[in-house]
């Protein structure tokens, strides 16, 4: 298995450490996710995933995208099942999942943004892929001031997963005040990436 510090050398390597995210850098943010993620209870393997979380970018943010043919060299740094769940965080149209985390039972599916797919998912992969997508989440919100995206979403997403996942959400959410926006899927000019 990579050392944690492989993994950091691979994202300096491929010039993700010099991108900015959420007002700070790309490597300050996924390691930020990845002590989340340690914090809230993920094993060390699987808490990489946090480092790549968004390695091949995202719906939302397009500052680092490795490409996908590079898939094989992240699968080799964090083994089969981490690799998947990073590329299923990137690859999905959030206005499906949106739609899927409401449901109570599998099985579920993923929009492919990628190659505009459904993909069928395991219980186990999705809800870890919901644990992943709101932990990074409420890592950068506070600091983008960006509240107000997908508010409705990652509300849903914190019911759902519950615990300490729905507490972490309402202490971060305390913050926020009343929803301004109506638009939850547009990023708003006037608030930094």
């Amino acid at each position: 298995m990579a050392t944690f510090k492989d993994l950091t050398t691979y994202l300096q390597e491929v010039g993700a450490t010099e991108v900015k995210h959420s007002s700070k850098g790309y490597l300050a943010h996924a390691i930020g996710v990845y002590n989340d993620l340690k914090e809230w209870g993920w094993d060390e393997e699987l808490a990489r995933v946090g480092i790549f979380h968004s390695i091949y970018g995202t719906e939302l943010f397009q500052g680092f995208t490795l490409p996908l043919e590079k898939r094989g060299e992240v699968r080799a740094l964090l083994g089969e099942r981490a690799e998947h769940i990073c590329w299923m965080n990137c690859a999905i149209a959030r206005r499906h999942f949106d739609r899927e985390i409401l449901k109570t039972a599998g099985p579920f599916q993923i929009h492919d943004r990628f190659t505009d797919e459904i993909v069928d998912v395991t219980d186990e992969d999705f809800n870890t892929l919901c644990e992943l997508h709101l932990i990074d989440w409420l890592e950068q919100v506070g600091r983008s001031g960006a509240f107000d995206y997908r508010r409705t979403g990652y509300r849903a997403l914190a019911h759902r997963i519950g615990g300490s996942c729905f507490e972490k959400y309402e202490a971060v959410f305390a913050e926020a005040g009343e929803q301004t926006w109506t638009a939850e899927y547009e990023w708003p000019e006037n608030v930094p990436r």
